[in-house]
Formats: C-alpha cells, sequence, structure tokens
C-alpha cells in the first residue's frame, strides 16, 4: 500500500485483482480502519469481474457482508456483475434532512415533551410496526411508486418529491419479484424508525462554512434542524437475504471464482441480477416512503407542540440513499460510460452540473448528509468535482463504527451513556438501555476527521455543522 496524498492511500494491483483499490482517509483514520478486515474485503472486490477504474473505501468504512461498509465499485455493463453483498442488508439506509425556523432555545423551552411526543408519534424499536395498515396490494403500488404514493395518500408536499435522490422513485421496481415473506415483514413497518444506529435527532446548525450554498440549502446558523436516519427494515433485509442463496449458486454456474462466498454475484445482463435488481428497488422505494411518512409525523408532532403551521415552515433539505446499486455515466479512462455503481454505506456526492442534482441544487451541487453519534456533530457537505473523478461521485455516509456493538455493551452502560448525554444538554429517548450503550459516542470513529478526510481528498466539502439537542432512537 502506498500514500498518494494526505488523505488518500492506494493498494496496489496484485494476484486476483483486476483493478487497484484506494482508501480516502488520513493517517489517524487508516490506523483504525487497519484493526479489522476492511482492506482484505476491498482487495476482494476489486477481484470481480468487470469492475473498473478502482475499488473505493471511504475514510468511516468498517468490516460488513461482502464489501466492507464504506465501499464504493463501478462495473461495466458487459462483463461486470451485480453483488447484494455490494448493496448491503438494510437496503437504501439512508438520511432525510429537514430545515426549521425555530432556535435551540426554543427547542430546549420545550425539549422534554417534543421528544416524548416524538418517541410516541414516530414508532421505533426492534420489530416495531406503524400506524399504517396497508393490504398486500396498497404495498405493491406503494413500493412500484415511492414518495409520490405517499404525497397522493396526503403525506407531505410535492415539492418534498424535488429534493429526494431520484426524486423519491427509483424506476424498474417489481413488487413480483419481492417473496411473500418480505412483503410480510414490511407491510406493518413501513413509517418506523427501527432500532441499531437509526434515529431521529433534533440539532442545532452551530456552523456554517460555506455561506451562498447553505443558504441555498435553506441552512442557517442558530436554527434547529431535524435528521432522520432508518432504512428499509425487514422488507430490505428479507430482499437481500432471499437472493443471496440464488446469486451463491448463480455465481458456480456462471464459473465466477469467489474470494469470499459473501460476494456472491451475477452477471448483470443476467436473469438473476435483473430480478435481484427489481426487488432492491422496490426495497429502495419502501425505503423512501419510510423516512417520507416519518417526516410526515415529525411535522404534525411539531404542530401539535409549536403550533399549527409550524410543519408547513419545516421544508425538506434533502433525501440520500446509502445502500444502493445504480446506473449512472462516468468517465472511464476518458470516456464517458454507463457502468452499474455499487454503494454501500456510501452517500452519493455529485458536483454541480450533474443531471441528475434537482434543478434548485444543480448550480452548487448535491447535498451530502453525514450524521454524526448522539454525542456528536453531524454535516452537511456539497459533492465536488473530485469525487467524479475518484470516486464515481462518492462519499462518506456517517462516523463509521470503531467497535462492534458487542463490545460496545461491555464496555459501556446504557444510563452511563444517557447521563453523560444529559450533563452535555442532549436529552435521548429510547425503547432499551442496551440500545443506547451499542450506539455510544466513542464506539464510533471521529467524525470530524472523517469529513476532513474527504475534504482533502477534493470528494466532497463542509457547508455546515450541527450538534444534537434531543435524540430518540429505537
Amino acid at each position: 500500500m502506498k500514500q498518494i496524498s494526505e488523505a488518500m492511500y492506494e493498494i496496489e494491483r496484485a494476484g486476483d485483482m483486476r483493478v487497484p483499490a484506494r482508501i480516502y482517509a488520513t493517517s489517524a483514520l487508516m490506523e483504525k480502519i487497519q484493526t479489522d478486515r476492511s482492506l482484505g474485503q476491498l482487495r476482494n472486490v476489486a477481484t470481480l469481474p468487470g469492475i473498473v477504474s478502482h475499488a473505493c473505501a471511504m475514510p468511516d468504512c468498517h468490516e460488513g457482508y461482502g464489501f466492507p461498509i464504506g465501499g464504493v465499485a463501478a462495473f461495466d455493463l458487459e462483463h461486470g456483475v451485480i453483488s447484494p453483498g455490494g448493496v448491503g442488508y438494510d437496503i437504501n439506509c439512508g438520511v432525510r434532512l429537514i430545515a426549521t425556523n425555530l432556535t435551540k432555545a426554543q427547542i430546549l423551552s420545550k425539549q422534554r415533551e417534543l421528544v416524548d411526543k416524538l418517541f410516541t408519534n414516530v414508532p421505533s424499536g426492534v420489530g416495531s410496526t406503524g400506524k399504517l395498515r396497508l393490504t398486500e396490494s396498497e404495498l405493491d403500488h406503494a413500493i412500484t411508486e415511492g414518495v409520490p404514493w405517499a404525497i397522493a395518500k396526503g403525506y407531505g408536499y410535492p415539492e418534498d418529491a424535488l429534493k429526494c435522490e431520484e426524486g423519491g422513485r427509483i424506476d424498474g421496481a417489481d413488487p413480483s419479484l419481492v417473496t411473500p415473506m418480505a412483503k410480510k415483514r414490511g407491510r406493518p413497518q413501513l413509517g418506523t424508525l427501527g432500532a441499531g444506529n437509526h434515529f431521529l435527532e433534533i440539532q442545532e446548525i452551530t456552523q456554517v462554512v460555506k455561506p451562498d450554498v447553505a443558504k441555498k440549502f435553506g441552512l442557517e446558523e442558530g436554527k434547529a434542524c431535524v435528521m432522520i436516519h432508518s432504512g428499509s427494515r425487514g422488507f430490505g433485509h428479507q430482499v437481500c437475504d432471499d437472493n443471496l442463496r440464488i446469486m451463491l449458486d448463480a455465481a458456480r454456474r456462471y464459473g465466477i471464482m469467489l474470494p469470499d462466498r459473501e460476494l456472491c454475484c451475477a452477471p448483470i445482463k443476467s436473469r438473476e441480477a435483473e430480478n435481484y435488481l427489481g426487488a432492491m428497488r422496490c426495497a429502495v422505494n419502501f425505503a423512501f416512503i419510510n423516512r417520507h411518512v416519518m417526516m410526515h409525523w415529525v411535522r404534525e408532532t411539531f404542530d401539535s407542540i409549536y403550533g399549527k403551521g409550524t410543519g408547513e415552515q419545516m421544508p425538506l433539505v434533502y433525501d440520500v440513499c446509502h445502500n444502493i446499486a445504480k446506473f449512472e455515466e462516468h468517465d472511464i479512462d476518458g470516456k464517458r460510460t454507463k457502468v452499474c455503481v455499487h454503494r454501500k454505506g456510501a452517500t452519493r456526492a455529485f458536483a454541480a452540473g450533474r443531471s441528475e442534482i434537482p434543478q434548485i441544487y444543480r448550480d452548487v451541487g448535491q447535498p451530502v448528509l453525514i450524521p454524526g453519534t448522539m454525542g456528536t456533530a453531524s454535516y452537511v457537505l456539497v459533492g465536488q468535482p473530485g469525487g467524479m473523478k475518484e470516486t464515481f461521485g462518492s462519499s462518506c455516509h456517517g462516523a463509521g463504527r470503531a467497535m462492534s456493538r458487542k463490545r460496545a455493551v461491555e464496555s459501556w452502560g446504557g444510563k452511563d451513556v444517557q447521563q453523560n448525554l444529559s450533563d452535555k444538554g442532549i436529552m435521548i429517548k429510547a425503547t432499551e438501555m442496551g440500545l443506547i450503550a451499542e450506539e455510544a459516542p466513542a464506539a464510533y470513529k471521529d467524525v470530524g476527521e472523517v469529513v476532513r478526510a474527504v475534504e482533502l481528498a477534493g470528494i466532497s466539502g463542509i457547508v455546515a455543522k450541527m450538534v444534537p439537542i434531543a435524540v430518540v432512537k429505537g
């Protein structure tokens, strides 16, 4: 491995690697990254058929299933593959940011009431069920149409869809390719937060680094905002699980040599890959709706506490995907080429000018939403030209775990973590103390160093910094 720049390292092509692998990180983060199997997994990704340019790892990367979490890879359409391990179990786990006109003082004046009502109005926790009751036929319509379906049902506003990646609806979703078990798990979970690292957080914008871009995004220093981090729940997990077995058999039949069974895959043009993509896109749309409906209930909650009309003054800033495979055009070896980009624990971060960016943001670049931990800052970044060249327009997705959940629980008690946050003025409410211990801030990498790394690498630029005021967790 050689260091290319202050925040870029490269593992040279060797053995069965078809391309080199690049890690975008500072030296401090590289020390953390090398403590688990992340780099070995990245080398394995570089051996997959049809991979182009280089395999990428973001500065928040850590060990995952098949691909490292924080892994990005692009595959050509003739020889490339689709791998569920390059998307992950929580398909379209992502983040949604909502702006407000409220100040920190206004939030603190009703902090407990707000947290209690959000905890009630937005169901959370392992196996939690929501307030939506859909028939299977209604679910099929929902996962085909995405956010526009929810808006037509009275959730949110038409302009919300304009500020979502893919407009809140990815084409090609086919409910007939989703198993009955996935639908059974998903039907009661639309509009629910879930557990693990998922959260609903009220934050204060404490620093604006790029004023012109922040103004375009609707972010103002001193104002509060709301961040929602969640995905496709049991629906997406089952879609992934159902297809892993199929892909493992497909890899054998197509003669694909796998360095790791977790990288099971099938050629992009195969029936198995097409079927997985059709089901995966249903899970993508499920997650878009999931976050959208929760945003609607957040707005209603603010209305009930701060007065009717408050929710109307809470515009969506953006909604991004973290776990997804998409067909995009990128410059590969000096030629504009259509490829399939797998982003697992990575955020699309397109630079200004790309047609995929909403018109309102196209002249400045795509918003990139980076959640921190319950006790540290979160950030809004913006896509930069360097990312289009280096990472297929991708950036980090969060702080990235520095230790396992098991080790975190062994290291801290939930009540101790809760008290530590309270001492900092941060209120947290969760279904179980164990979940708070799992997500202790010290179990994660330094998110400030992570965003510094992507800025140094020219992948994305820091726009604003937010710190938590109150957190609702599963």
